[in-house]
């Protein structure tokens, strides 16, 4: 799975919409779509904070395991 996937399953499992996480990040609604469109490349640090925020590795967040 991409990471973009997990991003917006994990998005969509806690009944949240871009708009809620993209104030999360301290982003607007339309540079989170991108992100979860891979349109734009998602920064290290918005990775940390949406692992953080989800309690899930990081390894689980891209994609390379199905062990949150």
């Amino acid at each position: 799975m991409k990471y973009s996937e997990r991003m917006r399953n994990l998005r969509q499992d806690n009944d949240l919409s871009q708009r809620e996480v993209a104030k999360l990040l301290g982003v607007a609604q339309t540079s989170y779509s991108q992100y979860e469109l891979e349109k734009r490349p998602l920064p290290i640090e918005y990775v940390i904070a949406l692992c953080e925020f989800y309690h899930v590795s990081a390894d689980y967040f891209l994609g390379l395991s199905d062990k949150k």
